[in-house]
């Protein structure tokens, strides 16, 4: 587990007698949510649990989990999170395209899923399904694995995870017991930043805050390719009316979509944060460039944008055309600054 997540272990350890069929976790995206169900599940199938209900390590069903072939566990997620198997070919070859992996949890893998739950356990125990980010279920999807947390077969725990709990179906969040995870408090997560990715207090403290205050999405953004593309789009944004508005979707629209769009709401949400509390939340090295742009631009035409890139973020992973979309978006912060 990580440092910040011991006080959630915790709360959830004393209640492991009295578990429902299906847990929903809720937590900020980067902070441990994956790892954290993960480590939940290998407690709930351990052979020989600690004192605390921490997983031993050692017994066989540990080690099963450990090489990943546990004949009572599985886990569902979109194709395009899930690992490949190690030296496994790509598909297709030659001429042909490779398929682009699924972004979705489709139906397919829920009636999978729903044979294994319907099947006795190889241990005698409980059978466990993690399940993330639930928000990824497709309809289709959702409405088959409602109909099992509906009437759920006997000692199966379903555990889905969640960091956008608003694109769950009411009916599924009603049948699962929701447990929000804490967020990490900025100095563990710092302690832990630094000691991970070999940086100093003051690097760490740019990183979090850029990452809205989530460790694991700032040790990615310490990565260099990653670092290497959003300074330059911020040094674009950092412009104003001199951005590079064509350029920006060239130089973008192969790469990470959501990732930019990310970058780009939370520069808005600082200059709309500069003209109001003079204390920008995601980059606060770079008051004075905000400070700057902000002094051309105005609250109304803002808001407006950061709901068009609102609109945009909730379809990012189903884009017609990224160029025109990026090329659109950043006319359109261009204009921000156009004021008569």
């Amino acid at each position: 587990m990580l440092p910040w997540q011991v006080l959630d272990w915790q709360n959830l350890a004393e209640r492991f007698a009295q578990l429902p069929h299906a847990l929903l976790l809720q937590a900020a995206p980067g902070t441990g949510e994956i790892a954290f169900a993960r480590h939940l599940a290998r407690a709930l199938l351990c052979e020989q649990p600690q004192a605390d209900r921490q997983p031993c390590g050692v017994c066989p069903a540990c080690q099963w989990l450990a090489h990943g072939n546990h004949p009572d566990f599985r886990s569902v997620c979109p194709e395009a999170l899930a690992d490949a198997p190690p030296g496994a070919e790509p598909e297709g070859n030659g001429d042909k395209k490779t398929k682009t992996p699924s972004k979705e949890i489709r139906i397919e893998q829920i009636r999978e899923l729903l044979d294994f739950a319907n099947l006795g356990s190889h241990r005698q125990g409980r059978r466990v399904v993690l399940l993330y980010p639930a928000e990824a279920l497709n309809p289709h999807a959702a409405n088959a694995l409602l109909k099992t947390l509906e009437e759920p077969p006997a000692d199966v725990v379903f555990i889905l995870v969640t960091t956008q709990i608003d694109r769950l179906l009411p009916t599924i969040l009603s049948r699962c017991q929701r447990i929000v995870l804490t967020r990490p408090d900025p100095a563990a997560a710092g302690a832990w930043l630094a000691a991970e990715g070999g940086l100093d207090a003051a690097a760490s403290a740019e990183l979090l805050a850029e990452a809205g205050g989530a460790p694991l999405q700032a040790l990615i953004l310490a990565q260099q390719d990653e670092r290497a593309w959003r300074d330059w789009l911020l040094t674009q944004l950092a412009a104003g009316p001199a951005c590079d508005a064509l350029g920006c979707a060239e130089q973008l629209h192969k790469g990470n979509l959501p990732g930019v769009l990310d970058t780009l709401q939370r520069w808005c949400f600082d200059l709309l944060a500069a003209r109001m509390t003079q204390r920008p939340r995601f980059y606060p090295a770079r008051a004075k460039e905000l400070a700057a742009c902000g002094r051309h631009t105005d609250d109304v035409r803002l808001l407006g944008f950061l709901r068009e890139i609102g609109a945009q973020r909730a379809v990012q992973n189903h884009p017609l055309n990224t160029r025109v979309l990026l090329e659109s978006l950043f006319l359109q912060y261009r204009n921000l600054f156009d004021l008569a």
